[in-house]
């Protein structure tokens, strides 16, 4: 089986920003990332409530950056989260992240086109990760 795509939740309250505002600027921290590559397919996973695979987008590039802050600089307004939500997300995996790790650790930036959404959420077969997973066929 090939990878063609990947998926990576997104809470709910953040999801109609992709397919009503304009924003097609996907950034977390790095995780599942190393097998992507331009025109391979974005599957939005919708988290917490009404969860599910709810529309999909194709990857136009791939980007892995120091300091998530610095989206901003390149894509402007076209980033999903606010400065603000960005900085409390940075805030969260700091806490979460071990003290004796020295290796800061890369944050992962997805542009996006041909945004698409869905008629109605498609419940996956498996659980989908915090950290996502890669799309086989």
């Amino acid at each position: 089986m090939k990878i063609v795509g990947v998926t990576f939740p997104i809470p709910k309250q953040f999801m109609d920003r992709f397919f009503k505002e304009d924003k097609n600027v996907f950034v977390k921290p790095a995780t599942v990332w190393k097998e992507l590559k331009p025109r391979m397919k974005f599957v939005f996973y919708q988290s917490r409530e009404d969860q599910g695979f709810v529309g999909e987008a194709k990857i136009k590039e791939i980007k892995l950056i120091d300091d998530p802050m610095k989206v901003f600089e390149i894509y402007g307004n076209r980033v999903f989260l606010t400065k603000e939500e960005l900085k409390d997300y940075v805030k969260s995996q700091e806490r979460w992240g071990r003290k004796t790790e020295k290796k800061k650790k890369k944050w992962l930036v997805i542009e996006l086109e041909d945004i698409r959404k869905y008629d109605k959420p498609i419940k996956p077969k498996r659980f989908v990760p915090v950290g996502g997973q890669y799309i086989r066929r």
